[in-house]
């Protein structure tokens, strides 16, 4: 039989403590903000945009503080984890992952409205810009989605198929199955789904049985990150570079692709 891959890439790209590091999640965000600031200042310097070069700084810092982490923090919190509204510290631990991109755009939307009112500057300006940065992020986004192993794809037999640990969470019985299975073989204390997890980063054995277990799936953040990351930023690039198109065509572009 075909041997899957089993996923084990570790959330930190260095550890300090147990639980404290430099995650890949954030770390993502970051190159994120940072690229897109570079080509916003582009496009600025070369008349793409209303905005001044000396005004991007702070229009990308509102844009991510506001925008994205805010909204997309209270996306996640709304949607998947009401619980979440009722425990501020909680809700603030984004380096933990936990971010909806619905939210998050919901957010950049509501904040170039109010940039764009307050500095009197056209919105779809703005959005025909920013939309082109988008992409750059969700490219880290979901590189950094497919290290954390989760937002995975749906079973399938292909031979590139992986098989991701994470699973256990979703499925109570395959977790319990997992567990004992885990338990009883290997190391009595591995008795806890979230222990065999973090287990299958470091031990072949458990990678090993896990492979008897996990379902495999469609590496789904590879494809997303190839495509609505790399893909369409290189559309909307030649969009917005290499046409002369009405302002908003290119965030309506965006939104179609």
């Amino acid at each position: 039989m075909l041997a899957y891959y089993v996923h084990h890439l570790g959330p930190f790209i260095v550890e300090f403590g147990h639980g404290f590091g430099i995650r890949w999640y954030g770390t993502a965000y970051v190159l994120g903000f940072l690229v897109g600031y570079q080509l916003l200042s582009w496009m600025s310097r070369c008349g793409y945009s209303e905005l001044k070069v000396s005004e991007v700084g702070d229009f990308i810092t509102g844009t991510a503080l506001f925008g994205v982490l805010l909204g997309g923090r209270l996306g996640y919190a709304f949607f998947y984890q009401p619980s979440l509204l009722w425990h501020p510290l909680d809700l603030i631990r984004v380096w933990e992952g936990g971010m909806a991109s619905h939210g998050g755009i919901l957010g950049i939307i509501l904040y170039t409205f109010w940039y764009a009112r307050r500095h009197k500057l056209a919105w779809t300006g703005l959005g025909d810009n920013l939309v082109v940065a988008a992409p750059i992020g969700i490219f880290f986004g979901r590189c950094a989605n497919f290290i954390n192993g989760e937002l995975f794809g749906r079973a399938t037999h292909v031979s590139w198929a992986m098989q991701f640990p994470k699973e256990l969470f979703d499925n109570p019985e395959m977790g319990q199955r997992a567990t004992m299975e885990c338990m009883s073989r290997i190391d009595p204390q591995l008795n806890a789904v979230d222990l065999v997890v973090d287990a299958s980063r470091t031990s072949q054995p458990v990678r090993e049985l896990l492979s008897h277990i996990l379902t495999p799936r469609h590496p789904s953040q590879l494809y997303e990150a190839a495509m609505e990351g790399l893909a369409l930023f290189v559309a909307l690039w030649i969009l917005r570079t290499r046409t002369r198109v009405p302002q908003g065509v290119v965030t309506g572009a965006f939104f179609i692709l």
